[in-house]
């Protein structure tokens, strides 16, 4: 009936296949919450789901990672995490050493870390599978050790404000491995899995959104839209000019720099998760939480847009 103009539609869209889905969960927790919590499948897909698709993308796309190209995987995925943790959590140790944990102009340094030092890695997927070479699409395996709390343990422990859960590392490396493994035991493995690359992108899109509240947007305000600007400008515009000069030559047309300037959508459960750790940032969970979630929205909905134009640009 629709001839696939709808499905064609939401490609034309810069990350359409992220971020339509994304907004429609965004849109549904916000008017019709309930039906998210009936129950059985409708709740385990559309609402619990985002970590097993996430996960499953994962292992699919590191199954595409052979081991005698592995070295581009590293090069162009451990660039990306380095310039992210580095850009991303500089930013909120120095609100942090300078004005304390009450932060400046209202946002803590609590906000910052939670915002900035993780990507959404379903946003970065979704525009190398669009945008990039496949080597830039594997690279999503090496992206992905940042989503979560991880990276804020670590700038937190280096600053001495918090100790590190290893197992947290472990636990996000294991589909990892396990695609890895399987894509190298066996050609048809790989091939197979290649298929989850495209597949699982809106499934996870969407009950990432419907963690999120268009209420979130208002209550994060001026101090949540300042952190995702300053999350897309600096992670994002920082990392693309340096992405550009160190792989002008193997990828001359590349803006992966910019994949990264967003916030992940579980780094709003985040500012709750350090304070569990030290009680001394309770204080500035509820206000930090509406921050990184206003943030989580900004960097999901423009990202694609900067990336696509950036893009166009350089061809």
């Amino acid at each position: 009936m629709f001839n696939g103009k709808i499905l064609s539609g939401i490609q034309k869209i810069p990350g359409g296949m992220m971020v339509i889905p994304l907004c429609l969960g965004v849109l549904v927790n916000s008017f019709f919450p309930k039906f998210l919590t009936i129950g059985s499948f409708t709740t385990a897909v559309f609402k619990d789901g985002a970590l097993v698709f996430l996960g499953l993308f994962i292992l699919c796309t590191s199954a595409q990672i052979q081991i005698k190209t592995i070295g581009k995987t590293i090069k162009i995925g451990g660039t990306l995490l380095l310039l992210k943790f580095i850009l991303g959590s500089a930013i909120g140790l120095l609100v942090a050493h300078f004005w304390g944990y009450a932060g400046l102009l209202g946002i803590s340094p609590l906000a910052l870390l939670a915002a900035m030092s993780n990507a959404n890695v379903g946003v970065y997927a979704s525009l190398a599978e669009e945008f990039g070479t496949q080597d830039e699409v594997n690279a999503t395996s090496i992206v992905a050790i940042n989503e979560g709390p991880l990276m804020v343990f670590l700038a937190l422990g280096a600053s001495g404000l918090a100790s590190i859960p290893m197992m947290q590392f472990v636990a996000i490396c294991t589909p990892i491995l396990v695609g890895l493994i399987l894509g190298n035991l066996d050609a048809d493995f790989r091939t197979f899995l290649a298929k989850g690359q495209q597949l699982l992108v809106p499934f996870f899109a969407f009950p990432l959104g419907t963690a999120l509240d268009l209420g979130d947007l208002f209550k994060g305000g001026v101090g949540g839209i300042i952190i995702g600007l300053l999350n897309i400008l600096i992670t994002g515009g920082i990392s693309f000019l340096i992405c550009r000069q160190l792989f002008k030559k193997h990828l001359p047309n590349n803006v992966m720099g910019w994949f990264i300037g967003t916030t992940a959508g579980n780094a709003v459960a985040t500012p709750a998760i350090v304070a569990q750790l030290d009680k001394s940032w309770a204080p500035y969970v509820s206000q930090a939480t509406a921050q990184v979630a206003t943030s989580v929205i900004i960097t999901a909905l423009l990202i694609p847009f900067i990336a696509a134009h950036f893009k166009k640009t350089r061809r």
